[in-house]
């Protein structure tokens, strides 16, 4: 009889040889990607200009107070001396938790015309190599895209390869909001998409923000496409640890502590979004409602319970996501723990049937994106369980117009 070494020290080993085999597999099929980085510190700079500021020769305050505080202290000014805070400190106002949403649309529009200049500048500058100008026109082109009339920029920042976050609808007097969280190789270059723009934020919430229009037309929808963190780079130790999400969900959940109003939450999270919302589910207000993950590769606990929230948790994948091949174990710090797809995790299993694979899940006619409205829409008993059973709505109450908003 062969007899077999199951040894921990040799688990240990097939776990790290599987790890291994799933960076291999990332490089194959997107994750890697080559970027040129350009420093600019341009947000800090506002907000310690901001520090040392003043208006009317008194102080302004801290600008990393308490939401409400930085709102009172907007509201107490006229709107010529808050557009004045805004042409004087665009990146501080723009990325202020706390400022109001229009004033952060327009002090990011400033923002952006200015980071466009420069960005012109650098496209003809012979100091920077070819390499660069391309990079620089890239982004020059960019910029001159968000700036489009109508678009809503409710944060951004130029520094590195860029933050950003946009509104669609109206989110000061929406009755649900819905938060779309994405993946690795994110930033302001990748933000939208003109070739499979369902893969990237803007066109996932577009897409969202539609579906719930057609589920519940009655209902004021917002949906912000949420790009306003440093993602993993591509293949590395970075995509396979919770160090950029722990990142992540500090400034995600100031973004959601400042949100105006008291509509419910509904938090959308693909791919290594899902490790950002699981880290940062112990902290985020009561108004989120809902945790729905798509794509995940874990949310580095080992239970739904584990994540600290009341929210109801929600979980898909497609049956062609290569994402399953991931081994599903957190180890030295590598790995993200448990499937949140699988029966003993404790989420809601949702219908992800014609999803298209990995970065599918947002194209307009499919199951998933229909869950996902559904969810967002507070339309609990309409959505489609895996399995094609009832367990993902059980213990939930049918859906009245007064739920949903």
């Amino acid at each position: 009889m062969t007899s077999f070494d199951t040894s921990p020290q040799l688990n240990v080993w097939r776990a790290m040889l599987a790890l291994a085999v799933v960076f291999v597999m990332l490089a194959t099929t997107g994750w890697t990607a080559l970027r040129t980085h350009r420093e600019s510190g341009g947000l800090q700079a506002s907000l310690e200009k901001w520090r040392h500021g003043s208006l009317h020769s008194l102080r302004l305050p801290d600008p990393a107070a308490d939401p409400a505080r930085l709102t009172r202290f907007f509201a107490s000014l006229s709107a010529q001396d808050r557009a004045r805070l805004a042409h004087r400190y665009p990146l501080a106002v723009g990325n202020m938790n706390g400022a109001p949403v229009s004033l952060r649309y327009r002090a990011n529009h400033i923002a952006l015309e200015h980071e466009r200049v420069l960005e012109r500048k650098r496209m003809h500058d012979n100091r920077l190599s070819a390499a660069g100008q391309q990079d620089a026109g890239r982004r020059m082109h960019r910029y001159e895209s968000l700036l489009t009339p109508g678009r809503q920029i409710l944060s951004f920042d130029p520094e590195g390869t860029g933050r950003i976050a946009e509104v669609f609808g109206n989110l000061a007097k929406a009755q649900r909001i819905s938060v779309v969280v994405p993946g690795v190789d994110t930033d302001v270059l990748t933000f939208q998409k003109t070739n499979r723009p369902y893969t990237a934020p803007v066109g996932m919430a577009k897409a969202l923000y539609a579906a719930e229009r057609t589920a519940a037309p009655e209902t004021r929808t917002a949906v912000i496409a949420w790009a306003d963190y440093t993602s993993p780079d591509g293949l590395g130790v970075d995509a396979a640890t919770g160090a950029r999400a722990a990142e992540g969900s500090l400034r995600l959940n100031a973004l959601l502590r400042a949100l105006p109003g008291r509509a419910p939450v509904s938090m959308f999270c693909h791919s290594y979004g899902s490790v950002v919302c699981g880290v940062a589910a112990h902290q985020m207000p009561p108004r989120v409602a809902d945790i729905a993950v798509a794509a995940s590769p874990g949310m580095r606990v080992s239970k739904a319970a584990g994540l600290g929230t009341t929210a109801r948790v929600w979980a898909m994948r497609d049956a062609t996501d290569w994402i399953q091949d991931v081994p599903y174990l957190e180890l030295g710090g590598l790995g993200h723990g448990a499937d949140p797809v699988a029966a003993g995790f404790g989420a809601r299993v949702l219908s992800a049937r014609d999803a298209q694979g990995h970065a599918g899940y947002f194209t307009p006619g499919t199951d998933s994106l229909r869950n996902l409205a559904d969810i967002g829409t507070g339309a609990y008993d309409s959505v489609t369980c895996a399995g094609e059973n009832d367990a993902c709505r059980s213990g939930l109450p049918a859906t009245t117009t007064a739920q949903r908003a």
